[in-house]
């Protein structure tokens, strides 16, 4: 699979529980939707990616990517500690330069 160089280090850093570099990939007012709740900037997806890495202990393994207009489409396979697991669930990015600028996740 084909994904632009942000998108593949933020998957990669997330399997290797890499916060660090996670944040390299974003952009500073890069906004994340996850569960009904949407994280503003930096601070607040550190805080985010933590708790849910913590809550749930989870791993996403890409599956299938698209694009459409300016938003990558990552199909990713989902394992960790919550009802259901495994999941497949979409990871939507839309990307300013070398950056995230914006993630949704849903099903």
């Amino acid at each position: 699979m084909n994904l632009p160089s942000p998108i593949e280090t933020y998957f990669a850093a997330d399997r290797r529980h890499d916060l660090e570099t996670l944040l390299q990939t974003l952009a500073p007012d890069a906004v994340v939707r996850d569960e009904g709740q949407e994280h503003c900037g930096l601070e607040a997806i550190a805080a985010w990616w933590r708790e849910t890495k913590e809550k749930y202990r989870h791993c996403a393994q890409p599956l299938e990517g698209s694009e459409a207009h300016d938003t990558y489409r990552v199909r990713a396979e989902v394992r960790g500690d919550f009802p259901g697991s495994p999941a497949v669930l979409t990871f939507g990015f839309r990307l300013k330069g070398d950056r995230i600028a914006a993630l949704e996740i849903g099903v």
